[in-house]
């Protein structure tokens, strides 16, 4: 059965390490079927990068919000990877709780398409581009920490929809390349958050289906 991360859990480890020590402990990649076991039972807080995007869109500076149009979208990749995550979670049983977003439009679609409700946009998981202060810059990875070590109200998981350079901000070097529609699933243990895996969009449809096997 394939492995979900194809990261060395080593080189994982020491970037976690070298940021914060609440992150400091892993665990060892999980097959398709134990994710889904894992994801089933609830516990996880779920990372996840915004979905594929349109590259020759830019946000506007300053970024208006509540203005689509002037931000960088999803693709239709984007649209539709997105909505068949949704599809796999539903098909695994995958309990979702709290949902937290960036308040950029790819984020917060990447949230809706999948078929998430609860969903609350907040500045923690908002990129704030070249203007955020840098205390604004740490305080928001600091936030973004505590969301990853807060574990979920009881038979649920959390999912955080963000941005590149928050999740490279919170968790160090071996996100650099974290690419659009990657999670990385945490379980908060004691004030910690250990990785149990990370994968790709495409690969949720393998768990979706593993419990069927």
């Amino acid at each position: 059965m394939p492995i979900l991360s194809r990261r060395m859990i080593l080189t994982l480890a020491c970037g976690l390490l070298a940021l914060h020590p609440a992150a400091a402990e892993t665990r060892a990649p999980f097959d398709d079927m134990a994710l889904a076991t894992a994801l089933r039972g609830g516990g996880l807080v779920i990372l996840i990068r915004h979905g594929a995007t349109f590259t020759d869109q830019a946000d506007t500076d300053p970024v208006d919000f509540d203005n689509i149009s002037a931000q960088r979208n999803l693709n239709n990749d984007g649209k539709a990877l997105a909505r068949s995550f949704g599809e796999a979670l539903r098909q695994a049983g995958i309990p979702v709780g709290k949902v937290y977003t960036s308040r950029f439009n790819r984020a917060y679609e990447t949230a809706t398409l999948a078929g998430l409700s609860d969903i609350e946009k907040t500045a923690d998981l908002t990129d704030g581009g070249p203007g955020v202060t840098p205390g604004e810059k740490t305080r928001r990875a600091d936030a973004l920490r505590k969301l990853l070590a807060t574990p979920p109200a009881p038979g649920t998981n959390t999912f955080l929809v963000t941005h590149r350079p928050n999740i490279i901000d919170a968790l160090g070097e071996a996100w650099l390349e974290v690419n659009e529609g990657e999670a990385s699933i945490f379980r908060p243990a004691n004030g910690r958050f250990i990785l149990v895996a990370r994968l790709q969009m495409t690969d949720w449809s393998r768990i979706g289906g593993a419990m069927d096997r």
